[in-house]
């Protein structure tokens, strides 16, 4: 079963007060170039993995879904979706996505924003997610970048400079990454970049975008915060189609 940190009282409460969390997708730093990659979304049947407290599925609404599905494995992230929703299109539903069966050719598109990494038969989930797409439909993803999923051991570093680096920690070796971050012990899958692209081009995905995402130098000058990003890839960004 997928490790359900986010119903962890400690864990939640740290997660509702990260800016995307708060201020929605727009707090989200790699809001404007996942949103670049999606298709129109009028008419279309839409699936949201790991939707959290349901921002994207009412954003899919907004741009005209004809109905969206919000799957998460958290009660408490789908109550307070539930409770900041007031749409009959939108369902929201549990379940585990390691055991997770879809129906066939039923979305349009399937989105998933840092949720794949913590799945650790996503191979599995990726068949299901293919046969549950329509001809043509559209695959839209973030995880975060296996640089951020293979840290080295002692952690942040820093040069003579002062400049943070991330070194990373066994890079070709994959699997699971016990990590502190918000709470300890928080389990997290590492997959070198190319596991992601050959895993979806084995099971019939055609790529459209792939993405090591950092913030701009617009976007910088708006947060100066965000400049350490540009280190090394927080994000990998992925689009595909059916």
């Amino acid at each position: 079963m997928t490790q359900n940190i986010y119903d962890n009282d400690e864990f939640f409460a740290g997660y509702g007060q990260l800016p995307r969390s708060v201020e929605g997708l727009d707090g989200a730093p790699e809001w404007p170039a996942l949103r670049a990659m999606l298709p129109d979304l009028h008419g279309l049947k839409v699936l949201d993995l790991g939707c959290g407290f349901g921002w994207f599925c009412r954003w899919a609404r907004e741009q005209g879904a004809a109905q969206v599905l919000g799957i998460d494995v958290s009660e408490k992230m789908l109550a307070r979706a539930r409770a900041t929703t007031e749409d009959g299109a939108i369902t929201y539903a549990r379940a585990d996505m390691e055991q997770l069966e879809l129906p066939a050719g039923s979305f349009g598109l399937v989105y998933s924003s840092l949720a794949l990494h913590y799945i650790a038969n996503l191979d599995r989930l990726m068949a299901e997610v293919y046969r549950s797409l329509v001809p043509g439909g559209s695959l839209v993803v973030s995880v975060e970048h296996p640089i951020f999923t293979a840290p080295a051991r002692a952690g942040w570093s820093s040069d003579a400079a002062g400049h943070k680096s991330w070194p990373v920690d066994s890079y070709l070796d994959e699997g699971p990454r016990s990590t502190d971050w918000l709470a300890k012990g928080v389990i997290k899958q590492h997959r070198m970049l190319a596991t992601y692209l050959k895993m979806l081009i084995r099971l019939g995905f055609t790529l459209s975008h792939v993405e090591e995402w950092a913030p701009t130098e617009e976007q910088i000058a708006v947060h100066p915060r965000w400049a350490d990003e540009r280190q090394r890839p927080p994000f990998l960004l992925i689009g595909a189609r059916r």
